[in-house]
């Protein structure tokens, strides 16, 4: 483990004492120019770099009026101050939200405000300075994006927002984040993030299926570029090669062929995460976007159908149309694009699954509500939906289930501390620290409760909480897929008994919650 001190959890989540400065230290490693330039951005920070700075500011407060208004509107009402996940475990008062928003705000006061021009010191504007720079690259790099302080925020202020703005401007001076553009780098070079190119993803798929056939005797398929099939499954790449996320891949290829759904996998758009999103960059947003058009295209497919990821879901609900549209070319009796837990979801409304709920029963569950899914996305045809169908999922295919504090659920949820391009080493401290209300929530249902795990449908958090569960005294293997869970209970025709007692009479098993 690293060398920091793991916080201690409070039994409620409390506002801590403010500490200035305790984590000015934290910043990602630069990324280097063979990282920077095949994305469009300057290896090195350039010459006269605070004019470019100060003129890209300018440039995409007058392209997004959103960004203008958040600029314009903060109050500083203070109630965002204590909703901010960093804030609370770091005790850092530049992680309070609104105070996050004025590391820009007070820039963009100096050079585009009347009253900031004249009047500097009497309105917080400040001058483009490396200091300034150095801060920006650091506590922007403390923001996972999550928006949970918007819920709170009279205005709507979307602090997510202009930490992406921050981050392209520091982009466009040559000082990009390492593990984002690397990152971004790999899906335009071979097709997703891990660098895996297609013998790779074709071995491990077909080591799945030999995996899934001997484990339940039915040969389940996991396919790839199979030009015609019904469904294309665009899903993160941490699918493909680790636990818990290969667990919940197999989910996707059971209830597949359980239904009767062919499907597909595609080497030229092997990846749903878009780290575009993250970095605030529209063209490289839009590029990673395009490769699922070109594939969906190129293999002929009715829908598109997005894997457990959840800031990959919150672009393709709320941006892949645009980025990427139209999809006119797709069957019309589906939505572009559908979440997973939608199609699972709907075929156990129309009763196609059946399930054997006992399977789960060594697992007393509970959800994490994935930031980006829950305020930034929707799914099915009711608001709310993105709360209530994979805990319906998760209640049809197991017996025992808990909330956690309402406080800490739906839109309110606690991000994981490991989002918006933070799931690197190099920013440990900070994720563990930042997790700490998560935790919290944790422990007192499985304190009061005896939780034993805990479900997410969102790939950076499964890796985030495989991480940093053992720094709070956890099991890495606590966290779970929703789907994972949906393999171990769905009964497959022409299943092998296995000598499972239970799944003898699994036919008359109740199939709901």
């Amino acid at each position: 483990m690293a060398d920091f001190e793991t916080p201690k959890l409070d039994d409620i989540t409390t506002i801590p004492t403010v500490k200035s400065g305790t984590m000015e230290h934290s910043s990602p490693y630069v990324a280097k120019p063979v990282i920077q330039e095949p994305l469009g951005f300057p290896g090195e920070l350039v010459d006269d770099w605070e004019n470019v700075a100060v003129a890209k500011l300018g440039e995409l407060s007058n392209k997004y009026r959103a960004l203008r208004v958040y600029l314009d509107s903060c109050v500083k009402c203070g109630a965002c101050t204590d909703k901010c996940h960093y804030y609370l475990g770091t005790s850092d008062p530049k992680n309070m939200p609104v105070a996050r928003q004025d590391l820009l705000r007070k820039v963009y006061r100096r050079y585009y405000t009347l009253a900031g021009k004249w009047f500097p010191k009497l309105v917080g504007a400040t001058d483009m300075t490396k200091e300034v720079l150095d801060d920006w690259y650091s506590y922007y790099h403390q923001c996972s994006q999550c928006r949970r302080c918007s819920v709170f925020c009279p205005y709507g202020i979307d602090t997510a927002e202009i930490s992406m703005a921050a981050r392209d401007i520091m982009d466009a001076v040559g000082k990009g984040q390492k593990y984002c553009n690397e990152i971004i780098g790999k899906v335009f070079k071979i097709g997703n993030n891990l660098g895996l190119p297609e013998p790779a993803l074709r071995d491990t798929l077909e080591d799945l299926e030999e995996e899934v056939e001997e484990e339940c005797g039915v040969p389940v398929k996991f396919p790839l570029d199979q030009k015609g099939a019904d469904v294309l499954l665009v899903t993160p790449s941490a699918d493909f090669f680790a636990e818990p996320h290969i667990d919940g891949l197999i989910g996707y290829g059971k209830v597949f062929h359980q239904a009767g759904i062919s499907w597909t996998v595609s080497s030229h758009a092997s990846e749903a995460a878009n780290f575009g999103m993250f970095i605030g960059s529209y063209e490289n947003m839009r590029k990673v976007s395009m490769r699922i058009r070109e594939a969906a295209l190129d293999l002929g497919v009715k829908r598109i159908v997005f894997g457990e990821c959840g800031h990959a879901w919150r672009v393709a609900y709320s941006f892949l149309n645009t980025l990427a549209g139209p999809f006119d070319f797709l069957d019309p009796k589906y939505p572009v694009p559908q979440h997973i837990c939608e199609v699972t979801h709907d075929l156990i409304q129309k009763g196609v699954l059946k399930f054997d709920k006992s399977q789960n029963d060594h697992m007393v569950l509970t959800y994490h509500d994935s930031c980006n899914v829950a305020r930034a996305s929707r799914m099915g045809s009711k608001p709310g939906g993105q709360f209530t169908i994979p805990r319906d999922i998760i209640k049809t295919v197991c017996n025992n289930y808990v909330d956690m504090a309402a406080d800490s659920i739906h839109d309110a949820t606690y991000c994981c501390g490991g989002g918006g391009g933070l799931l690197t080493d190099d920013l440990m401290e900070l994720r563990v620290r930042g997790a700490k209300p998560r935790m919290e929530a944790v422990k007192q249902v499985v304190d009061a409760h005896g939780v034993t795990n805990m479900a997410a449908i969102c790939a950076i958090c499964k890796s985030q909480f495989t991480k940093v569960f053992p720094y709070y005294g956890y099991g890495m293997d606590m966290i779970v897929s929703v789907h994972q869970l949906v393999s171990n209970a769905i009964i497959m025709d022409g299943a092998q008994d296995g000598g499972d007692e239970d799944r003898e009479t699994a036919e008359d098993a109740p199939q709901s919650a």
